[in-house]
């Protein structure tokens, strides 16, 4: 059995404490325990990563940015071995884990420009000997709160541009995958990264609350539910803290009568039930305008009931399981209800046993049909893989459909006509647009965050909206009365 302890000044620490279990979620066998941070070993973190950020900040970019290099670089020669970390106890397929990492090694190759990201600005002579100038500075101890879903990605949204932009860390991962975490400090202690500058604690509840409220913690950024979004950004911003919090969704893809409905079918198909649909931008609603209802569900119903579901390290897989016990009986309990308000169940994937691995936590792919905005499994976000079908006569339907629900993380439209991709993307009231994309998850170098209740904070993660949150502007009006002047220097000038 595994003790998954904590990280913390350089070192492994696993202090005696409340425990939390560790599934495998394809087995259901307990794998390991994580050590839940009490709130003095949240301080432990908190104070090496104080005393470490003097330092840090004052290293040059340049040196900085040679960290992430070589961090970069570590990601890649370890790819596999943190893409099998991530399906062991998340349960998502090996292929879908290894792109996680994919997706956050580019926030790494985006902090690698730091030196060019934190220049300033500068204004000569805005009065006579008078000039003008600006720098971004570093915040000082910052913190991650991240999710089970994406345990190496999520924290990478994160960390790589804090740390880049000169700040130290403390990251606490969910209890329920906490091995990628240490695995990612590792790497970064073996990139060159000095002991203190990224920090590790697992925990629940306490450990979260002792880094909402912790006088040294200067900001929060946070990827999870809106419930306890809504929390962390208001705890951490009663506390002085700068903050941002992106929460739940309930992503909508309009299906326009003139769509390519085949390539449209295969993008519900990976959008609706890629990693087990547990993707805060995993497509949960598809919309089908004026008529094509039927045409899509021909298609979609054998796809669906012919989706292989197995352990994720099955390379056969294309859905592994859920990734704990509880979760799976909250969401066959999500389709329980909407078979009773009246959702027609075209493909029921409950009840799903596997030879061998009868004790996991397996669900088939799940399709409703007939779905209405008054249902539960409409309004609420499920994570799981359960796909409703909503039919409407008209694309303002379509569209108000997705400006009416209270989330807004992300939605997308399949169509060939420009004139309803540009309305759709002018006016759908969300932060993230797709146009015959189904996840628009944006590039490291665009950003991240959606609109009304799925977002609290008016940052967004990683891009520029990142070293944004993570700098504060400096800036300085100087006169020089007199001048200094040196002697000649014949030696190529040096960085570090």
């Amino acid at each position: 059995m595994a003790v998954i302890g904590h990280y913390i000044g350089g070192k492994s620490v696993t202090t005696a404490g409340r425990t939390a279990p560790v599934f495998d979620p394809a087995t259901g066998a307990q794998t390991g325990e994580a050590l839940l941070a009490s709130t003095a070993t949240v301080g432990e973190a908190v104070a090496a990563a104080a005393a470490a950020f003097p330092g840090w900040a004052d290293t040059p970019t340049l040196t900085r940015a040679r960290v992430m290099f070589k961090f970069k670089a570590l990601l890649e020669r370890d790819i596999d071995a943190l893409a099998e970390a991530i399906t062991r106890e998340h349960g998502k397929t090996f292929e879908d884990a290894k792109g996680e990492v994919t997706r956050g090694i580019e926030v790494v190759e985006f902090a690698c420009g730091i030196p060019h990201l934190l220049r300033g600005d500068f204004t000569e002579q805005v009065a006579r000997g008078v000039d003008v100038f600006s720098a971004r500075h570093p915040l000082g101890v910052v913190a991650g709160i991240t999710p089970f879903n994406f345990p190496v990605m999520v924290p990478m949204w994160m960390f790589p541009v804090a740390i880049a932009c000169g700040n130290s860390f403390v990251l606490k991962p969910s209890e329920k995958d906490p091995t990628p975490s240490l695995m990612l400090a590792e790497l970064l202690a073996e990139a060159g990264l000095p002991a203190g500058v990224f920090n590790v604690v697992q925990g629940d509840k306490e450990a979260v609350d002792a880094l909402l409220t912790h006088p040294d913690i200067a900001a929060v950024s946070f990827v999870g539910s809106t419930a306890i979004g809504e929390y962390v950004y208001r705890t951490a911003c009663a506390h002085g803290k700068r903050a941002q919090a992106l929460c739940g969704a309930k992503n909508h893809l309009v299906v326009m009568p003139d769509a390519d409905l085949d390539k449209t079918v295969d993008a519900l198909m990976g959008a609706g039930y890629g990693s087990a649909g547990e993707r805060c931008m995993a497509v949960s609603v598809a919309v089908a305008v004026g008529g094509v209802g039927d045409a899509l569900l021909d298609r979609l119903v054998p796809k669906v009931r012919a989706l292989k579901v197995g352990p994720g390290l099955d390379r056969d897989s294309e859905m592994g399981p859920l990734v704990t016990k509880e979760h799976l009986a909250k969401v066959s309990g999500y389709v329980d209800a909407g078979v009773a308000e009246g959702a027609k169940l075209v493909v029921d994937g409950r009840g799903l046993k596997l030879q061998g691995y009868e004790d996991g936590y397996f669900i088939g792919g799940c399709l409703f049909d007939d779905v209405t905005p008054d249902m539960k499994i409409y309004k609420d976000e499920i994570f799981g893989p359960v796909l409703s079908v909503v039919r409407v006569d008209s694309f303002a339907e379509a569209l108000k459909l997705v400006n009416d629900h209270e989330y807004g993380n992300g939605a997308a439209i399949f169509t060939r006509d420009g004139d309803s991709a540009r309305t759709f993307d002018r006016d759908a009231k969300a932060g993230m647009i797709g146009i015959n994309v189904p996840i628009p998850v944006p590039v490291a170098f665009h950003s991240f965050g959606g609109w009304k209740r799925s977002v609290f904070g008016d940052r967004n993660v990683y891009g520029m909206e990142g070293v944004g949150f993570y700098t504060k502007m400096k800036t300085t009006t100087a006169r020089w009365p007199t001048g200094i002047r040196e002697g000649a220097q014949f030696v190529m000038p040096t960085t570090g």
